[in-house]
């Protein structure tokens, strides 16, 4: 593991490492949001370590009509002000709100990146680290040369070996191996 510090770029995905994942829908409201065990700590200590702190995420769910971008607008704010009431922060936050599976910015394509560039132009690829639980996750931090961990809420590990540089059963696993090296 690099010698994460201040000068490196987080990158987190959302469902499934920093909420409970909806299995077969879409986190619709706030009501429905649920923190995974241990990620408000996690995100305190991860804030202590890192720059920049962003989330992309593909939210579908706008694009089909199922939530309002205000919705999920929502959602980002209650969850931005619980970290935040925790000690931890979220910088920015990029959702690719597409229908179309092709969209640019859908990850794995490298779309959500490029915005995130926009806000921090001091971003460098290989200082930055991609925190996911999904192949499309890993391949979006591979395809940008980013250190990857795999958080395994879903499945154990990535489905192509060499995905992940790093695998946790959680994101405070991770985050507590951070604070003790």
């Amino acid at each position: 593991m690099p010698p994460f510090d201040r000068t490196w770029a987080l990158f987190l995905d959302r469902d499934g490492v920093l909420n409970v994942e909806k299995t077969g829908g879409y986190i619709l409201s706030w009501e429905e949001f649920v923190f995974l065990p241990g990620v408000l700590e996690a995100m305190a200590i991860l804030s202590g370590v890192f720059g920049p702190i962003v989330v992309v995420t593909n939210q579908r769910g706008v694009g089909r009509g199922l939530m309002s971008a205000e919705d999920l607008e929502e959602i980002h704010q209650r969850m931005r002000a619980a970290i935040t009431a925790h000690g931890g922060r979220i910088d920015a936050i990029y959702a690719c709100t597409d229908a179309d599976p092709l969209s640019p910015c859908r990850k794995p394509n490298p779309g959500l990146a490029y915005r995130a560039l926009e806000d921090f132009p001091q971003l460098q690829w290989q200082r930055c680290v991609m925190v996911g639980n999904s192949d499309s996750d890993m391949e979006f931090g591979c395809g940008l040369g980013m250190y990857t961990v795999w958080i395994a809420t879903k499945q154990p590990a990535p489905s192509r070996a060499g995905m992940a540089d790093e695998v946790f059963p959680s994101l405070l696993e991770w985050a507590l191996t951070l604070r003790r090296r």
